[in-house]
């Protein structure tokens, strides 16, 4: 079974990881793909066109780097991670994205910072990933 894990500042938290291997023991078959959406650079202004564009060119290569970094991290800690990309700035049209470019997950693991932190969490996407259809697993961790 392929699950899509979700997260940026928390892909390498101890929490997201124990979760990651409280998965393991319930399938020993379980494989993970590692989507790390995009974050806008401090300072621009968000829109959907040219800045957003820009934005997502510039973190891409970013997030690219840090999803290969997360993907090293958990398999050091024996969880087996099939591939780490990058996804678009919009967590929600990340995952749309992805689930529509691959099929096949078995459920969403999502990763956010705790309330008052997440930006992810403010803009609900731990409840409006359910619209997809899978079982959403959420992960509360402090950034990694």
């Amino acid at each position: 079974m392929r699950y899509l894990v979700v997260a940026h500042r928390t892909a390498k938290s101890p929490a997201l990881a124990q979760k990651l291997k409280e998965i393991l023991q319930q399938d020993p078959e379980a494989r993970f793909v590692l989507l790390v959406p995009a974050v806008v650079p401090p300072g621009w202004v968000y829109d959907e066109n040219e800045v957003r564009e820009r934005a997502r060119r510039v973190a891409s290569r970013r997030e690219h780097r840090e999803a290969e970094e997360a993907k090293k991290a958990l398999e050091a800690q024996g969880i087996p991670v099939e591939e780490a990309k990058p996804g678009d700035v919009s967590p929600l049209l990340a995952l749309e994205e992805e689930l529509a470019a691959h099929p096949g997950y078995q459920a969403i693991v999502l990763s956010t910072l705790p309330p008052g932190l997440s930006r992810w969490l403010r803009l609900d996407v731990h409840t409006q990933a359910e619209r997809f259809g899978l079982p959403v697993v959420h992960v509360v961790a402090p950034p990694a």
